[in-house]
C-alpha cells in the first residue's frame, strides 16, 4: 500500500458516473491525499428502444458535475460514444445475430471504461483512472517467476461484490486503476454520501445495458436485426429421449429438431431469445410458465420446456474457445500438460460461485466441470474462475 506522502502529487481521474458510488470513490481519494479529477463519459446518444425515464445521460452529468462542485475538484466530460458503438454495441448486434446472448457490462468495462477512457485520463496527466466498483487490488510476487502482478479480488461487501464484470481486465489496465470503496458496504457509502451532502446520496443504481440504460430489448436490437415473423415456439417434453443419452457431451448443449416438440405458439425471430428467458414468449394455457431452452437462428425456431426445474434448463458443464481463454495473472495461464485445477466459478453476475474443475483439452478448448447441474448455461455470457480467497483469476466466452 501506498503511504499519504506518496500519494501527494499522484493525480487520479474518477469517472464519475452521476452515482453515489463513484461519488464516494472520489472523496475517498481526497481523504487518502491524491490529486482527484473528475471525468464524466458520454458512450451513448440513441434512445431507440430506452424505456422513457430511465435517466438519460443529461441527467447523469449534471449530478456528476454537482458531485464535483461539492468536492471542489477539476471536472471533465469526454464523449466516447463512437468508440462504444463501434467496440461495445456493434459486437452486442452480432452476437445476438448469431443466436447467442452477450455481456456488454463486460465489454464495456475491458474496451471502454478501462481502454478508452484510461486513454483520455493519462492524456490530462493521470497517474491513476479509479471508479465506483465494488472490488479490490493488491500485488504479489508469483512463486511461480519471481515478477509481481496485480490480482483483482472481489469486494469486502459481497452482495455488490462486481468483480465478475471486470473479468476480462488485464495487468496493464490493473496497474493503472483504483477502486476506492471495495472495501466498503453499499449501506456505508450512502451513509458517507449523506454525511457530505452530496446530491448522489439517495440516488437510484443505474441498471440495464451499460451507458445505454433499461430498454425494451427486441425493439433496441431491431435496429439492426431485422424481425423474422413466423418463427415457430416448439415445447420439449421433461422427458425427452435426448436427455436420457449416456454419449451426450456434457459440454455441449442439447440440440433438438423440430419432430423433438409440440407447436405452441410464434415469436417474431429467434434472436430475440435467450436461454432461460420466461418472459415475451405470449404462451398462455399452461399449468406451469414456459422457459427457453434454446434457439435455432438458422430454422427461426425457440425451443422451451415448461416449469423452472425443467431438465432442459441444466447442465453439468461448459467449454471456451482457445483465443477466448482470458488470464488476468499470466503466471496462472493453465495449458494442456497441467493438471485440472478447482476453482469457485460463476456464469453470470450475482450467482452464488459455484464449485467446478477447470481443464485444458490437447487441442487448448477451456473446459468446466461443475460439481453441481448449472441452470441457464448461455453462448456467449462469461465464465469467471475465482481462487478460494476471492481473487479472479480469469475468464472466457462460453462457447456452447
Amino acid at each position: 500500500m501506498e503511504n499519504t506522502k506518496t500519494k501527494k502529487g499522484k493525480r487520479v481521474v474518477v469517472g464519475l458516473s452521476g452515482g453515489v458510488d463513484s461519488s464516494v470513490a472520489a472523496w475517498v481519494l481526497q481523504k487518502q491525499g491524491y490529486e482527484v479529477v473528475g471525468m464524466f463519459m458520454r458512450n451513448w446518444h440513441d434512445t431507440t428502444g430506452t424505456l422513457a425515464g430511465d435517466c438519460p445521460w443529461y441527467d447523469d452529468r449534471v449530478f456528476a458535475e454537482l458531485v464535483a462542485k461539492k468536492l471542489d475538484i477539476e471536472f471533465h466530460f469526454i464523449d466516447l460514444s463512437e468508440e462504444y458503438r463501434k467496440r461495445v454495441v456493434d459486437y452486442m448486434f452480432a452476437e445476438y445475430g448469431r443466436g447467442r446472448t452477450p455481456n456488454p457490462d463486460v465489454l464495456c468495462n475491458r474496451e471502454i471504461k478501462f481502454d478508452a477512457f484510461l486513454k483520455a485520463a493519462l492524456k490530462i496527466g493521470a497517474d491513476y483512472v479509479a471508479t465506483g466498483h465494488y472490488c479490490k487490488t493488491d500485488r504479489v510476487v508469483s512463486p511461480a517467476d519471481g515478477q509481481s502482478y496485480c490480482r483483482l479480488l472481489a469486494g469486502d461487501d459481497r452482495n455488490k461484490d462486481q468483480s465478475y464484470f471486470l473479468c476480462q481486465l488485464d495487468q496493464e489496465q490493473l496497474s493503472k486503476t483504483l477502486f476506492p470503496i471495495g472495501d466498503l458496504e453499499k449501506p456505508e457509502v450512502r451513509r458517507i454520501a449523506a454525511e457530505l451532502g452530496l446530491a448522489t446520496a439517495e440516488r437510484k443504481d443505474s441498471q440495464g445495458i451499460c451507458f445505454v440504460g433499461k430498454v425494451d430489448l427486441p425493439l433496441f436490437l431491431q435496429q439492426k436485426l431485422s424481425v423474422r415473423p413466423g418463427g415457430a415456439i416448439l415445447e420439449i417434453p421433461a422427458d425427452w429421449r435426448g436427455y436420457a443419452d449416456p454419449d451426450h457431451d456434457r459440454y455441449a448443449p442439447y440440440i433438438y429438431g423440430e419432430t423433438d416438440g409440440v407447436k405452441v405458439g410464434e415469436h417474431n425471430g429467434a434472436h430475440f431469445y435467450t436461454i432461460g428467458q420466461r418472459k415475451g414468449l405470449q404462451v398462455g394455457g399452461k399449468p406451469e410458465p414456459l422457459f427457453v431452452l434454446a434457439t435455432d437462428v438458422g430454422a427461426n425456431a425457440v425451443y422451451v420446456g415448461m416449469g423452472g426445474d425443467h431438465p432442459g434448463l441444466y447442465r453439468r458443464g461448459l467449454r471456451i474457445r482457445p483465443e477466448e481463454m482470458h488470464w488476468v495473472r499470466p503466471d496462472l495461464t493453465m495449458g494442456p500438460a497441467d493438471e485440472p485445477r478447482e476453482y469457485w466459478v460463476r456464469i453470470r453476475y450475482r450467482q452464488p460461485l459455484q464449485r467446478a474443475v477447470l481443464r485444458i483439452g490437447e487441442d487448448g478448448w477451456g473446459m468446466i466441470d461443475f460439481e453441481e447441474p448449472q441452470r441457464g448455461i448461455t453462448a456467449g455470457q462469461f465464465a469467471a474462475w475465482y481462487a478460494p480467497d476471492g481473487e479472479l483469476i480469469g475468464s472466457g466466452v462460453i462457447d456452447a
